[in-house]
């Protein structure tokens, strides 16, 4: 049932399709990203190796080391919230998926919009959406409202969670994710359209678009 679910190596789980409808709702909006210079914010290689617009050039910045031998793409280890080894480059084109919503709070986000609007004019800007019926990092209904040492438990014995956590680490990965509201995207991102991405017919993730 995992595989079906959010397994990311399997094309069809459900995780995966939406992915790719997601992939290709951004290359409907950023017809020329072929010709751009991207920043992805939190991203990988990986993620633009494997799909089928290569941008002229990307530039990821995640916490996590990663190879990128190929000359149009560079990786930098570093804080996206504070990319001091970009700070002061110019982009084309900003892309963050899957990110705002584990920097730490309100404070953390405001900062990673600013960086995200000083380094390009253009923005792709993703993150689940807070009152979507199923969380879904656990995939467990209602998961973000209830409290902080219930949500820790079911991760713990959840089949679709993290079952090797212990307690202590159950707490820190719940912590560590604070979904975003509509509301709050609007403020983060003022000018910019908040595409609702549906699932079932329900508001399943917020997309901040300047195109």
């Amino acid at each position: 049932m995992k595989r079906l679910l959010n397994d990311p190596d399997n094309p069809r789980s459900v995780s995966s399709r939406a992915r790719a409808k997601r992939w290709q709702e951004l290359l409907g909006r950023f017809p020329d990203l072929a010709d751009l210079r991207v920043l992805d914010l939190g991203g990988m290689p990986s993620f633009w190796r494997n799909d089928s617009v290569r941008p002229a050039a990307v530039t990821t910045v995640n916490l996590v080391d990663a190879a990128a031998p190929e000359p149009w793409l560079r990786h930098v280890v570093d804080d996206a919230c504070d990319p001091v080894k970009v700070s002061g480059e110019r982009f084309d084109l900003v892309v963050s998926n899957s990110l705002l919503e584990h920097v730490g709070g309100y404070g953390p986000r405001c900062r990673l919009a600013g960086v995200i609007h000083d380094a390009a004019d253009r923005h792709w800007v993703q993150t689940p959406y807070r009152y979507f019926p199923v969380e879904p990092h656990w995939t467990f209904p209602a998961l973000q409202f209830l409290p902080v040492i219930l949500r820790a438990a079911v991760v713990r014995r959840w089949p679709f969670g993290h079952a090797t956590l212990d307690r202590n680490a159950a707490i820190d990965a719940i912590l560590a994710t604070d979904l975003v509201s509509a509301t709050e995207m609007r403020h983060l991102f003022p000018g910019s359209e908040i595409w609702r991405e549906r699932a079932a017919g329900l508001p399943k993730s917020l997309v901040a678009i300047r195109a």
